[in-house]
């Protein structure tokens, strides 16, 4: 009897402990991210967040899980920031343009005619002075992981071609909440109209301004050419955009789950980046297709252009400070030496 007292009371031990390690891998649930970008999931951008999403998964063996939440959903890039910072959201992929009233070193970027072509951006951005940009905003609540590729940026209106410096005269054009955006295409005549992202497509559709500036794949994405004629290639500005995380909630994080993310983020970059080149070139042949009149701006013209905008470079020296700034033009000296 004692025997089977003994060999009852040890099978319900065992079933109370199976029961309770399933109860228990039943709380265990994912750690679920939320990554927020603007442009939709059709987009560049949304197809490189999927990649980081996938990458995420499988390095943690599905204990992180990245919720990704395109199309402005969360909010402009502006509205998110403050989001990371205050640890309501996790992640995001934003303009570094945004970025400039948090971490004044990002103006950096916005640069008109900083680089000449993307591998002098990929040497510059992956490099020490790339880094040492994106390691400024730690002080400000943020944690960079990467930078990705948005692309050369190139003006489209309702208006008129651009040939020439004189024809963005009296131009409604949008441009990023930024400082140097807003100073850039005011000294070239344009009349410059801060406003996020998300409210772009409308204010088009609308007149409320008759033009804007992006990359092709962009303009494609957005389906900017359903309510604009004109689109002049001018290349006037290399955009990034950047992989942050909120650093309150980065913090609280393992040194391994860190390195999960930190690493998604590299292999996301380097999909991202070819992903993005290779739209670029078939966008504008699709943007062509579907009606809009494209022309090239001059060489000649662009360095008008580049002249006009010696006051804004000056500033933008003096902002991000002069070692920085010293510093990235050596490093392009240098890069252009090699060719």
């Amino acid at each position: 009897m004692n025997t089977l007292r003994r060999t009852f009371v040890a099978a319900m031990a065992i079933t109370t402990l199976a029961a309770s390690g399933a109860l228990m891998a039943q709380d265990i649930k994912p750690r679920l991210i939320r990554f927020g970008y603007g442009l939709n999931e059709q987009s560049n951008q949304g197809r490189a967040v999927k990649v980081f999403a996938e990458q995420v998964e499988k390095a943690s063996g599905g204990k992180m899980k990245i919720r990704a939440i395109g199309a402005a959903a969360l909010g402009p890039d502006t509205q998110m920031q403050q989001a990371l910072i205050g640890g309501a959201q996790e992640m995001m992929v934003g303009s570094t343009a945004t970025l400039v009233g948090i971490t004044k070193e990002m103006a950096l970027w916005d640069t008109p005619f900083l680089f000449n072509n993307a591998k002098e951006a990929d040497a510059v951005l992956d490099g020490p002075i790339g880094s040492k940009v994106m390691d400024k905003l730690q002080d400000k609540g943020l944690v960079g992981l990467a930078y990705w590729e948005n692309g050369f940026r190139n003006l489209t209106n309702s208006k008129r071609p651009v040939n020439k410096l004189e024809d963005m005269n009296g131009i409604k054009l949008r441009v990023m909440q930024n400082n140097v955006y807003l100073d850039s295409f005011k000294l070239l005549g344009a009349n410059a109209v801060p406003l996020p992202f998300s409210e772009l497509f409308s204010a088009l559709e609308t007149a409320t301004v008759d033009g804007q500036e992006n990359p092709y794949n962009t303009i494609l994405s957005s389906k900017f050419y359903e309510v604009q004629k004109y689109l002049s290639i001018t290349n006037h500005v290399y955009s990034p955009w950047v992989v942050t995380v909120s650093k309150k909630w980065w913090d609280g994080l393992s040194k391994a789950e860190q390195k999960i993310l930190a690493d998604a983020a590299l292999v996301s970059r380097d999909f991202e980046r070819k992903d993005t080149r290779e739209e670029a070139a078939k966008a504008l042949s699709d943007l062509k297709a579907k009606g809009m009149q494209i022309n090239e701006l001059p060489a000649s013209e662009a360095a008008r252009m580049r002249d006009k905008l010696t006051h804004v470079n000056a500033s933008i020296a003096t902002s991000v400070g002069m070692d920085l700034w010293r510093d990235t033009q050596a490093e392009l000296a240098r890069l252009r030496a090699k060719k």
